[in-house]
């Protein structure tokens, strides 16, 4: 059996189990974001989409309203901007990504769109390989950063 993830939309096993603290979801959506992890931390060649697969996943996850989903949310979606709209490399985004967080206490809560975006890590274990599982990974964080564009205005004043 599955069950829907009121956070995502993307549908995975019904299962009980942990949850994250505040990236708030189902047992069954946080188990298979553990395996995508665990895909990534095991093989280089997974490996370098990690820091999307970790972008993707927060901002489809946004928590509530208290100070730490708001400082989750905002870094991510940054990071996000920084690899698809400027092109950053993993290493530069992310260390943008940390001198954008010094100043996270400025960061508001954005009202979190209807659709999170298409595609959810239920399509990411499906990759058959490591190109398969990259192309997916940069569809995914793509769906996600678009799914957040009323705000990207806000999102780039914070960089």
């Amino acid at each position: 059996m599955t069950s829907k993830c009121f956070s995502c939309a993307g549908e995975y096993p019904d299962i009980d189990g942990p949850t994250h603290r505040y990236m708030t979801s189902t047992p069954g959506c946080w188990a298979i974001y553990g395996e995508v992890l665990a895909r990534e931390y095991s093989d280089s060649g997974y490996y370098q989409v990690h820091r999307l697969t970790v972008d993707a996943y927060a901002v489809q996850h946004p928590g509530s309203t208290d100070r730490q989903s708001i400082h989750s949310v905002g870094v991510h979606l940054i990071r996000l901007c920084l690899f698809l709209e400027h092109g950053l490399t993993p290493e530069k985004a992310n260390e943008a990504m940390l001198n954008a967080a010094k100043h996270k206490d400025e960061f508001v809560w954005l009202e979190p769109p209807a659709s999170k975006g298409v595609i959810t890590a239920a399509d990411i274990i499906k990759a058959n390989n490591v190109e398969e599982h990259k192309a997916a990974v940069w569809k995914w964080a793509e769906a996600a950063w678009n799914a957040w564009s009323q705000h990207h205005a806000t999102i780039r004043s914070w960089m």
